[in-house]
Order: C-alpha cells, then sequence, then structure tokens
C-alpha cells in the first residue's frame, strides 16, 4: 500500500470517528468513558448540596479512574487531576472549593463536543461558579441546605 493510499485511508478513518462522535453528542447520548464520568460528578453535585461528603471522595476517584482508564483519550487529563484533588477534601468547604474546577472542566468539554440537551448548566451569583445537573431544579452544590436553590440555569 502506497503512502498515498494510507493517508486516504487514515482520513476516512478520522473523518469516520468524528462523524460518530458528533452524531453521539447531538443524539443526546454520551460515549461510555465520558457518560461514566457524568454520571459520577453528578452524584457528587448531588452529595455537596446535601451538604454531605458521604459520597464524595469514591466518586471523585471513580472520575479519576474513568479518565485515565479511556484508552480513546476523550477527557482531558485535567479532569482526572481536579477529580484527584476533589477526593482529597477533608471537609464540605476544601471539596466545594475542588468542585469548582472539576465543574469547569466539565462544562468546557461539554461545550467543545456540542452535548447540547444532555445535561443542565446553572451559575450561581454567590458563588461565583457553574456546576452540572441532571435537571432544572436548582440543586446548589456550593451553597448546600444553606441557600439550595440559588442559581440561574444557563441552558
Amino acid at each position: 500500500m502506497n503512502v498515498k493510499t494510507r493517508i486516504r485511508l487514515l482520513a476516512v478513518a478520522a473523518g469516520l470517528v468524528w462523524n460518530a462522535t458528533t452524531h453521539a453528542a447531538d443524539s443526546g447520548a454520551l460515549m461510555p468513558p465520558v457518560k461514566s464520568v457524568y454520571e459520577h460528578y453528578l452524584k457528587i453535585q448531588t452529595a455537596l448540596a446535601d451538604d454531605s461528603l458521604k459520597s464524595v471522595a469514591p466518586e471523585a476517584d471513580a472520575i479519576a479512574k474513568a479518565v485515565q482508564g479511556d484508552s480513546m483519550k476523550m477527557l482531558p487529563a485535567t479532569v482526572a487531576t481536579e477529580a484527584e484533588a476533589l477526593a482529597k477534601a477533608a471537609d464540605l468547604k476544601s471539596a466545594r472549593a475542588a468542585f469548582k474546577p472539576l465543574s469547569g472542566a466539565l462544562i468546557q468539554y461539554l461545550a467543545d463536543h456540542h452535548a447540547q440537551g444532555i445535561y443542565v448548566e446553572v451559575y450561581c451569583p454567590m458563588a461565583k461558579a457553574s456546576w452540572l445537573q441532571a435537571d432544572k431544579n436548582v440543586n446548589n452544590p456550593y451553597l448546600g441546605q444553606e441557600m439550595p436553590t440559588c442559581g440561574e440555569i444557563k441552558n
């Protein structure tokens, strides 16, 4: 097989992968590693909104492992780094602080991959931070039960 044929085959393969990824995002379906990360993230968001640290570390560890085990390298390594930092949080204040950059990284990833309709982004002006959640019933992970409904739906 000559070089031109190889280049054409690689271009076609890259196009097929791009099309499959774009279609998956447009159809409302997340690819398995991304879906796993998002599901673990939502459990953390819910725990912090309930003023609980109980499941934060295990869920954050699961996010880091999912990203590190992703052979397709769909998610940026920063997501794993941010999740590892969150897993080490000793109290609610530090967990909430570590949740901000993790949220930012995931929001950026989903926006870059045009995953509209799959998530709800909420912004809290009091915390000056955004997060993702499964529905439009604001459940603030940064202020917890002190101000559970503080936030503006962004999408």
